[in-house]
Order: C-alpha cells, then sequence, then structure tokens
C-alpha cells in the first residue's frame, strides 16, 4: 500500500461492482461522488443504505456515507477520474449492448478538464476503449493520452466475497498509453494489495474475457458429460470425483445452466469479434445455455405419468448460492419453459430472493400439492430442510437436484424418490 494525495473520483454506475468500488476508494480517504439514473439507488445511498446484497457492504457504505467521502446524484460533476462501471447486457442477437457504456461516456465529457483520468472497468469487447470510449471523450477537445488519460480496469470478483477479492485479488490496468497505466496504476494501490500488471487497452479487455471464457468452456465440458453419462448409465458425478484423482485434471462440475453478468455474456463479446475464429468458445455457450432446457425434459419425463395439471416447485432462482442476484439465471429461462407448457403450475422458493413473480415465501405453501421438487440453485439454507416434512405436503414425492447437493440415502429415507442430473445409473 502507497500513500498518495486524496483525490475526487466520480464513478457512472453503481450496481454490483460501481458501488462496492465505490464505497472502497471512500474508506480510504478519497472523495466519491457515484452517480446512477436510478432513483431508488441514488436516495438509497444518501442515506447510507443500499438496495444489493454482499457482506458488509452495507457497513462500508454506511460508514463511506458518514465520513462524508460518499455521496449520490443523477449526474456526474467534475473531479479528478471518472470511473465508468455500467452494464454491459447482451442483445438478443449476442452482441454487446454497449448503449450504457456510451451513455456514460457521453455524460462526462461536459466535466472533463485537462489533467483528468477516465477509466472503464465495465466488460467490453475488445477494441471498445480505442473504437467506441475514446472517439467520444476526444468530444472534450483534449488530447487522449496527453491532456485527458484513458484506461481499462477490469474486475475479477465474485459475488458474496467483493470487498475481500478488490483489495486481494491481482488486477490489471491497460491504458490508451503507458502514462495512463501508471497513473491509474497508482491510483488503484490505495487499497489493492495484489499484484497490479500494466498492459494495453485491447489486452486488458481480451484478459477479463478470457478467464471468463476459460470457465465456461470448461462447465461446458462437464455439462456436456452430464449429458452423456445419462445415456451411458453411469453417474457423471463420479466420473468427475474419480478423473480429479488425476494430478493434472480438473473436471468442473455440470449443473442447469450458467448464470451471471460473466459467464453466461463474456464470451459472445469474443464470438462477436471474431465469429469464423471462435468455434469452441462458441460451442461451449450453446452448450451451457441449453441446460435448461434439457432440465425441462427430463422433469417432463419423470412426470409423464402425472394426468392433468402437474404443479412443480423450483427451489433457488438466483444464478449462484447464497445471493440475490438473478442476472442471465438459467433457473429464470427453467422457469420459463414450464410456464410456456399449458401442462404445468410453477412456484419458486428462494430465501435470498424477495421480489419474484412466482415466488412464495412460505416453504410450505410452495410445495403443497407438487408432484416435482426442483433444486436449482444449493443455497447453504437448503441443507437444514426438514425433507420429511416436505415430502409429506407434496402431491407426489419426486425431487430432482441439479446441483448434486443433497444426499441420496437422506433423501429417499424421507421418502422421495430421487433424480440427479447427469446419473443414468437409477441409483445402481
Amino acid at each position: 500500500m502507497i500513500t498518495i494525495e486524496k483525490k475526487k473520483i466520480c464513478i457512472v454506475g453503481l450496481g454490483y461492482i460501481g458501488l462496492p468500488t465505490a464505497a472502497m476508494f471512500a474508506t480510504h480517504g478519497h472523495q466519491i461522488v457515484g452517480v446512477d439514473v436510478n432513483e431508488n439507488v441514488v436516495e438509497a445511498l444518501n442515506q447510507g443504505k443500499i438496495i444489493i446484497e454482499e457482506p458488509y457492504l452495507d457497513l462500508m457504505v454506511q460508514a463511506a456515507v458518514t465520513s462524508g467521502n460518499l455521496r449520490a446524484q443523477s449526474i456526474p460533476e467534475e473531479a479528478d477520474f471518472f470511473i465508468i462501471s455500467v452494464p454491459t447486457p447482451i442483445n438478443s442477437d449476442k452482441t454487446a449492448d454497449l448503449s450504457y457504456v456510451r451513455s456514460a461516456a457521453e455524460s462526462i465529457v461536459p466535466f472533463l478538464r485537462e489533467g483528468n483520468a477516465v477509466v472503464l472497468e465495465s466488460t467490453s469487447p475488445p477494441g471498445t476503449v480505442t473504437d467506441v470510449l475514446v472517439p467520444i471523450l476526444e468530444k472534450s477537445g483534449l488530447k487522449i493520452g496527453e491532456q485527458l488519460l484513458v484506461a481499462h480496469s477490469p474486475e475479477r470478483v465474485l459475488p458474496g466475497r467483493i470487498l475481500i477479492e478488490l483489495v486481494d485479488n491481482p488486477r490489471i490496468i491497460g491504458g490508451i498509453n503507458a502514462k495512463s497505466a501508471e497513473v491509474v496504476r497508482d491510483l488503484y494501490r490505495t487499497f489493492v494489495k495484489g499484484d497490479i500488471y500494466l498492459t494495453d487497452t485491447t489486452t486488458a479487455e481480451m484478459c477479463k474475457l478470457m478467464e471468463n471464457t476459460y470457465r465456461d468452456v470448461n462447465i461446458a465440458l462437464a455439462n456436456e458429460l452430464a449429458k452423456l453419462c445419462e445415456k451411458f448409465g453411469i453417474n457423471a458425478w463420479d466420473v468427475i470425483k474419480f478423473s480429479n484423482k488425476h494430478p493434472r485434471v480438473n473436471l468442473h462440475q455440470p449443473g442447469p445452466g450458467v448464470g451471471g453478468h460473466c459467464l453466461a455474456v463474456d464470451p459472445w463479446f469474443i464470438v462477436e469479434r471474431q465469429p469464423e475464429l471462435a468455434n469452441i468458445i462458441k460451442l461451449s455457450r450453446i452448450t451451457n445455455d441449453s441446460m435448461p432446457h434439457h432440465v425441462y425434459e427430463r422433469a417432463k419425463s419423470i412426470l409423464s405419468g402425472v394426468k392433468g395439471v402437474k404443479k412443480v416447485t423450483i427451489f433457488g432462482i438466483t444464478y449462484k448460492p447464497n445471493i440475490d442476484d438473478m442476472r442471465e439465471s438459467p433457473i429464470i429461462e427453467l422457469i420459463d419453459l414450464f410456464e410456456k407448457d399449458g401442462e404445468y403450475k410453477v412456484t419458486a422458493y428462494d430465501p435470498h430472493v424477495s421480489n419474484f413473480k412466482l415466488l412464495e415465501k412460505d416453504i410450505k405453501k410452495a410445495v403443497e400439492g407438487s408432484h416435482l421438487l426442483i433444486l436449482g440453485v444449493n443455497h447453504d439454507e437448503f441443507a437444514k430442510l426438514d425433507l420429511k416434512a416436505i415430502c409429506k405436503q407434496m402431491a407426489a414425492p419426486n425431487l430432482f437436484d441439479t446441483r448434486n447437493f443433497f444426499d441420496r440415502e437422506s433423501v429417499c429415507e424421507a421418502g422421495f424418490n430421487f433424480y440427479l442430473l447427469g446419473d443414468g445409473s437409477r441409483g445402481k
């Protein structure tokens, strides 16, 4: 950790990354102006509150606001540094929606002054800084790389551990030139304890995408293995366990699909730019995107003997355990598949979610009269379920585990017929 002059930083976008980043800079002495178009976010922040779920973030935000170092508003203002941390969602044609990045960049142009630096934290396709961001910033009349420094510093954090990993994880900073990278490095060094590596903007963009693509490709291999094992009549989880005894093998785990703002999205940004070359990446995305439909088809098979409308209860609708984030959740797609099929009534239960169209907050009501319970997300709370009581509430005792979370013997002792994603052994 080094000591530098405290700066005024304008952070545009106060979501899952922008808000923790703002709080982190503020608690290290910088003056932070947070900007967001969502009035609820702005109002909550100025009261020292947050509207997202992340361990200890509420305490850090409260401390930052109380100190006077953090405030929020709907428009930018002059500052020393500008950090853009807005979403880059995916369009229906699997291309990057850069409208938020463009809008954020346009919004800060009137406030840019000589000596400022602009940092894009938003995940972006290779070339976004040079081809999209820089042309917008040039409207300020400042010479890029000299009068106005520009860099890309992608986040590399895991929801549920954001405050820890912002500090401890290594960080990549890609500058439009060496001076840009060095100045931005010195700013982040006020709280980053991990190593900081300097490069150019496009390399930094590609590093972020490939980190998530690596994981996505390996999950796709596991999901394909799960489908194969169901056909071969064996258990994929046994194959993974035994294969990983090899010192140079690390098979990932299958599941009902891949969600979140990174793994389910970022690989498409590479495919978008080089569709003729990114063949493995594209096939992996297609494989992972197919998993909600695969789970749906297995559920249909399980319930094929039930007449009339069949009730399906899904436990867990976020994209990963122990968080409230539903962005790109494969479970939402699974629910949509059941809803479009007139033979099914769907109810969802998730202790981390407070607002969803089919959410039932009472677990007994959620499972009452249900013909199939699907574990979609392995929240820690589900390890404490009274499976016997749940089974008695159901119209048919079927449990389909998509995460290898439950113990087969315990589930069967509770009275359930147990089904496991990737298991074609039928209990052998």
